[in-house]
Formats: C-alpha cells, structure tokens, sequence
C-alpha cells in the first residue's frame, strides 16, 4: 500500500527543539508545514533564533530483537528482547522482561567483541541478570543433621553472623556466610553477594533439647 501524503499548514506552531545547522545547537523550531509520511512526518521549520528554514524527517524507529541471556542465580535462558533500533544500550543499564527486572552485563557487537554502549541494531549478543529477587542457597544444621533450602529475598536485605532468623518455624543463628570467595563467620553481606547461608540451632535451644532428650 502506498502512502498518502497530507499536506497541513501550520502557523508559528513552536515544536520542542531541533538541531540548527546554522546556530551549530539546539534551538526551539517554527513549524511551517507538516506533511504526513504513513506512520511519521515531514516537517518544514523555521529557527527561532536565526530564522533558518531547514526540513526534519520523523519516523517512527523500527524494532529490533536482541539475542540475550537471561540469568536468575543459578539458572539461565535465552531469549529475545525488544527494542528500538537506534536506542542506546548501555552496560548496567536495567530493563523490564515478563515482568522482571534485569541488569545488563554484557554487550557484544557483530564481531563479538564486547561493548560499553551500542545502539540496539548493532548488538549481536547480550547477557543479564535478574535483579528485583535474590534466590540465596542455605544449610540448616541441627546436630549431625543438616538440610539443605533456600530463601527468596530482596537483593539488597543484609545478613549477619550470629543474627537470629525463623525458617521452617522455629529459629536458627546464622553460622557464616558464604559469599563465592571463601566461608566468614564473622561480619555482614548483602543477600545478592551471598552464595550460600550456614545456620545452627541457637546454642540454648541445642542444649535445652538435649536436656530433654536424656530425660
């Protein structure tokens, strides 16, 4: 289907700001006439500081799919994001998927050597990872028993050695912390830099179930 070009005549309609090829900056811009091209315009326009006319072309852009490896902890996916074609991507930059949140990591361009920032046609692979939950690994030990769970979390929630927490309805101390670098028992991370928790029985709890049992 062909487009059908409108011709609208537009007196002194001041549009946002446009590059001025005289002024060399942006500037604030007469519209003269617009002219419907499909889904976008044409428009003459006039500067309002120097009273150059120039023509602006406006399309809407049109949408990429972005190869991306999705991760949540542990677990990874593929799976095409889309964007538009002249949006500039950056490392660290956040985006919603399925109504998730994601952190990119990573950005390859067509050679596959890694980028800080490429507009989204020229990206050929890019790597996140979720960031509005944390999944964190735990081991409950009760004596010579111990049962392995996790814990859904807030990213940013802090964990202490020695602090006290409910899981599975009674009440552990936190042992250490493992953190993917080595075991602390001492100090305090944040949940998304902790790979696993180690709890114990609360000392008092240890020895009053003792008690019991050699009665």
């Amino acid at each position: 289907m062909e487009d059908t070009d409108t011709d609208v005549d537009v007196d002194e309609e001041v549009v946002d700001v446009a590059v001025c090829p005289k002024c060399s900056k942006m500037t604030e811009h007469e519209v003269l006439r617009r002219t419907m091209k499909g889904s976008g315009e044409d428009l003459l326009v006039r500067c309002a500081q120097c009273s150059n006319v120039q023509n602006l072309q406006l399309r809407q852009p049109k949408s990429v799919f972005i190869k991306t490896t999705l991760s949540d902890r542990m677990d990874s996916k593929f799976a095409l994001v889309d964007s538009d074609e002249d949006e500039l991507i950056s490392k660290e930059d956040y985006f919603q998927h399925e109504d998730f949140t994601y952190r990119i990591t990573r950005i390859e361009d067509s050679t596959s050597k890694e980028s800080k920032k490429l507009e989204a046609a020229k990206i050929s692979a890019m790597w996140a990872v979720r960031v509005d939950r944390t999944i964190v690994p735990i081991t409950m030990t009760d004596g010579e028993r111990s049962v392995a769970g996790s814990i859904e979390c807030d990213p940013d929630k802090m964990y202490s050695c020695g602090a006290i927490m409910q899981m599975n309805g009674r009440r552990w101390r936190i042992r250490a912390l493992h953190t993917g670098k080595g075991r602390t028992l001492n100090g305090k991370r944040v949940a998304h830099e902790i790979r696993r928790i180690y709890l114990h029985v609360p000392e008092d709890e240890s020895r009053s179930d003792n008690t019991s049992y050699r009665r």
